[in-house]
C-alpha cells in the first residue's frame, strides 16, 4: 500500500512552494520530509493529506486519486499532527486520546452492536496511551502536562484512530533531547506494525534515524533514498550551503556542519 505524488506542483502567492514532486510513501517504514526553511516542506506534507489544493499533478492512496476520496474516509486512513496541535486545557488526557475515534463516527450507523463498540473504542485507546508511555498521563488535565506529556498524548490521539499512514510535521518542536528520540522510538514501532510514517523535520541527526528520507530543495526533491544515499556533503552543501562531516557512531550516521 502507497502514498504517491505525481508530478505535484502547488503554487501559494503566486509561486511555486512545491514543484513537479515526485515520490512514493510505503507503509511499514518512517519517511523523513527534510529540507531548509522554505523548501516546502509542510507544503507537501499537507497537500499529501488533502489539505492544500494542488494547482498539477495528482496525489494518490493505494492508486486512488485522493481528491476522489469522502473526507472521512481521507481521515480514517490519514492521521495528521501539526506543528503545535491545539488541545483542550481543561480536558484529561484519556478523553482527549478518545477523540481520535471520532473518525469512524460515520461507521456507528451500520453496528449492530454499539456497546460492543465502545468496548472495542475503550481497548484501542488503552492501547494507545500504552504505546506513547502516556498511560500515567490518562487522568491528568492538559493544562497540567508539559510539552512532552502534550506531544505525547497529541500522538496517542492520532494512533487511537488506526491510520495507515500517520504525517506529523515538526512533531519534536519544542521537546528535549529526551522526548525526540522516544517519539523517533514510538514511529518505528507502529512502522513496524504496519504503518505508514511521514514526519517533516528540522534536526538532520534525527532525520538520519529514519529509513527513507526526501530532501527538498526551493521546493523541488533533490534527493531522496537511504539517509546514507540522501545525506552526503554535496547533498547538503547544495540544500543548505553549508559545508558537513558525516560519520557514523554507533552504527548511526552523524552530520557536524564544519565552521
Amino acid at each position: 500500500m502507497t502514498l504517491r505524488a505525481y508530478d505535484v506542483t502547488v503554487t501559494l502567492a503566486d509561486r511555486p512552494a512545491v514543484s513537479t514532486v515526485n515520490v512514493t510513501f510505503e507503509r511499514g517504514r518512517v519517511s523523513a520530509i527534510i529540507g531548509p526553511n522554505g523548501a516546502g516542506k509542510s507544503t507537501l506534507l499537507r497537500a499529501l493529506l488533502g489539505l492544500t489544493p494542488l494547482t498539477r499533478g495528482r496525489i494518490t492512496l493505494d492508486e486512488r486519486p485522493l481528491h476522489e476520496m469522502r473526507r472521512a474516509e481521507r481521515t480514517r486512513r490519514l492521521a495528521y499532527l501539526a506543528q503545535d496541535e491545539p488541545l483542550p486545557e481543561h480536558v484529561v488526557a484519556r478523553d482527549v486520546v478518545a477523540l481520535g475515534r471520532g473518525a469512524h463516527d460515520w461507521l456507528w450507523g451500520l453496528l449492530p452492536n454499539p456497546k460492543a463498540r465502545e468496548a472495542d473504542d475503550a481497548a484501542i485507546i488503552q492501547a494507545a496511551l500504552e504505546k506513547t508511555d502516556a498511560l500515567s498521563l490518562a487522568e491528568r488535565t492538559i493544562g497540567t502536562l508539559s510539552g512532552g506529556e502534550r506531544q505525547r498524548v497529541a500522538l496517542a490521539r492520532a494512533l487511537a484512530g488506526q491510520p495507515e499512514y500517520l504525517l506529523l510535521d515538526e512533531p519534536t518542536n519544542h521537546l528535549d533531547l529526551a522526548y525526540q528520540i522516544d517519539l523517533l522510538r514510538y514511529l518505528h514501532d507502529e512502522a513496524e506494525e504496519g504503518m505508514g510514517v511521514i514526519a517533516v523535520l528540522h534536526d538532520l541527526n534525527l532525520a538520519a534515524r529514519a529509513d527513507h528520507l526526501i530532501l527538498l530543495h526551493q521546493g523541488h526533491v533533490l534527493s531522496s533514498g537511504t539517509p546514507a544515499t540522501v545525506l552526503t556533503p554535496a547533498n547538503l552543501r547544495a540544500a543548505y550551503g553549508v559545508r558537513a562531516t558525516i560519520s557514523r557512531h554507533n552504527g548511526r550516521l552523524l552530520v557536524v556542519p564544519e565552521d
